[in-house]
Order: structure tokens, then sequence, then C-alpha cells
């Protein structure tokens, strides 16, 4: 009786550390979430990305920095009292080529609360690349269903450098070529890295 007893506890004993061990993983993997640095000629900005409830929008948009996509281009739109936008144009206002556009996840439960980060799109709610926001106010008209049935997918928040977003936001800015609050000092993007993975 002993023998047998013996014989058995190896093996419960070895299926619950294989169980304790796969529940801690999937417990850390679930929990870790990446971390994007966006070095300014303003300041550092920390982005943690939910690739929990914005799957395919934080792939592409770690597909953008991976690529260094970002480097060089400017935060093109700054509208005080409503966001700051970026990732899609250079000093000279010249558009950098994309990659397919990504499906639209507004419909996740993010919000575009202060500090939140989100895609920017057209019309077409489906057509979000590489321009992102940083929401500078509650801008409960962007969420889902928003205006069109879709709002705009926030995918992230900014979790340092709430300062230099704030600097950001009070530049001065003008029409240049057609395009509409522009800063008229370029506030340049010198390089995005994911600095947790």
């Amino acid at each position: 009786m002993q023998d047998s007893l013996l014989f058995r506890m190896p093996l419960v004993a070895r299926f619950l550390t294989l169980f304790c061990g796969l529940t801690l993983s999937t417990a850390v993997l679930a929990s870790d979430t990446p971390q994007v640095s966006l070095k300014t000629s303003m300041g550092e900005i920390v982005l943690e990305l939910d690739q929990e409830k914005a799957p395919k929008t934080v792939a592409n948009f770690l597909q953008y920095v991976k690529s260094g996509h970002y480097k060089g281009l400017i935060f093109h739109r700054v509208i005080n009292d409503f966001m700051i936008q970026g990732g899609g144009m250079d000093e000279k206002m010249i558009p950098r080529r994309t990659n397919k556009p990504v499906q639209n996840e507004a419909k996740n439960g993010l919000l575009n609360v202060p500090y939140s980060v989100a895609m920017a799109r057209t019309q077409d709610p489906n057509s979000a690349t590489s321009q992102f926001f940083i929401n500078v106010a509650e801008n409960t008209n962007l969420d889902y269903p928003g205006r069109d049935g879709f709002g705009y997918t926030v995918f992230g928040k900014v979790i340092s450098g709430q300062e230099v977003v704030d600097k950001i936001k009070g530049v001065m800015v003008d029409d240049v070529r057609g395009n509409q609050n522009v800063p008229v000092m370029p506030i340049v993007i010198k390089s995005a890295t994911i600095v947790k993975q």
C-alpha cells in the first residue's frame, strides 16, 4: 500500500508542477505589455500598448516601430484641448509610404481619454495605417460607436512623458501647404524604439 502511494506521488507532484508552471507563465504573458519610447525634439514619451484589447492595431504599430518608419517624422497636427497627431509626414509635409490599413478595433472598451493613444484614419473606419494621435482631452465623441458607428481605435496610453505631451499641445501652429494646425517649429520624432516587449 505504501509503495503504490509513493509511486503515485511523483506523478501527482509532476502534474501539479506542470499545471502551476503553465498557469504562472500564462499570467505573466497576459500581464506583459509592450512599451515604446518616442524620443522627440521636445523630450521623451513612453507608450504602453494594450495588445490584449487591440491586438491587430498594436501589431501594426510595432511593425512600423521595428522598421524605423517613425524616425524623422513629425507631429504634424496639434490642436490644444483635443489631440496631437504624428507618424505620417516629414518636416517638408511629405507623407511617408505605408503598409496596408489595419482593421478598426475601436469596439474594445478603451476610451479616448487624456494621454490615451489612438489611430488616426480617414472617413473609412478601416483606413488607419501609421498615423496615431495622443488625446489631450476627454474626446468621448471619438469613442465607439462614434458618429459613424465605428469610432477611433485606442490601443495604448502614455505612461511617461505626459509633461512632454503638454508642452507639445501648447505650441504655436499655422496652416502649411493646405494642412491646418501644423507646429511652426517642427516637433520631430528622433527615434521610436521598443523598450519592453
